[in-house]
């Protein structure tokens, strides 16, 4: 059984998770990526970062292996989780591969980085990260880029890429502001301040908070539930919802109304709606 491990353990013991299925290994493919431990739960997939010795660093390797994950999601996943071996969910990009380019070779390294990151946001199926640790630099910007983020309270922020005379690449100018504002980033990268748990939730980095070591639990929990949604209605709050916050308020009305129409009208969503119509649906209630 694959299982999470917690910040208390080291890479070779795992721990249990309330899932309604066990976590197996995946084959072909995915089961070939070095740098990542990929396992499956029903319509769960758990990626798991595996680069503990480096603090789960992101090197080219790793953003390609990431990148390979998302394009070839197996067709019965419905969701997915996104942590990081050992003690770190990732520390971000890996310094020791930071060579000297010209500006053509660098923006398209940091365009690499936009399209792995992108395959997250606007890929297929909703992602859960599940943060402990440090989630500095491109951690922070791997972790922007899922919808849902779940943080113990080991997690600590940074981006401290304005004390190493760089600037983020990996697509945290356009999501981190969107999450926390614009000052705050600004703050950071300026400054080097480093949010704790409790400052990273206020700031709206995160929207769960969890004791220490139970990130994966909860995440895989939220994941479940996000997995047994009707399959259109979480392509239209991945890819719409952000595309109409962007629109002026009448091409956001316009376009919401096509999204509505789209996802009210699939056969999943009418059978829903029958059976809540027919009392056999469970209620909205507070838990």
């Amino acid at each position: 059984m694959i299982a999470a491990i917690d910040l208390v353990q080291s890479t070779k013991h795992f721990e249990t998770v309330a899932m309604s299925q066990e976590f197996t290994p995946v084959t072909g493919l995915l089961a070939s990526l070095d740098l990542l431990q990929v396992s499956q739960a029903g319509k769960v997939l758990h990626m798991s970062l595996n680069r503990p010795a480096k603090r789960n660093a992101i090197s080219d390797g790793l953003i390609a292996q990431i990148h390979t994950v998302f394009l070839n999601l197996p067709e019965d996943v419905r969701a997915v989780v996104v942590s990081g071996q050992g003690e770190h969910f990732c520390s971000g990009l890996d310094l020791s591969e930071l060579v000297q380019r010209d500006i053509g070779a660098a923006i398209l390294h940091s365009r690499g980085w936009h399209t792995a990151f992108e395959a997250i946001q606007y890929g297929k199926v909703p992602v859960v990260a599940a943060l402990h640790g440090a989630v500095v630099g491109g951690g922070l910007e791997l972790a922007a880029s899922c919808h849902i983020r779940v943080a113990d309270d080991s997690a600590y922020f940074g981006l401290p890429e304005g004390q190493r005379g760089i600037f983020v690449g990996g697509g945290g100018s356009v999501r981190i502001p969107r999450l926390m504002g614009t000052a705050r980033m600004m703050d950071m990268m300026l400054t080097g301040r480093v949010y704790d748990a409790d400052e990273g939730e206020r700031a709206g980095l995160v929207q769960y908070r969890v004791p220490v070591g139970q990130q994966l639990t909860k995440a895989f929990a939220l994941a479940e539930k996000i997995a047994n949604n009707a399959p259109m209605t979480a392509f239209a709050v991945m890819h719409a919802l952000p595309r109409i916050v962007e629109q002026s308020p009448a091409e956001g009305l316009f376009t919401e109304s096509l999204m509505a129409a789209a996802a009210s009208n699939t056969p999943e969503a009418q059978a829903r709606l029958a059976a809540f119509l027919a009392g056999k649906a469970a209620k909205v209630v507070k838990e």
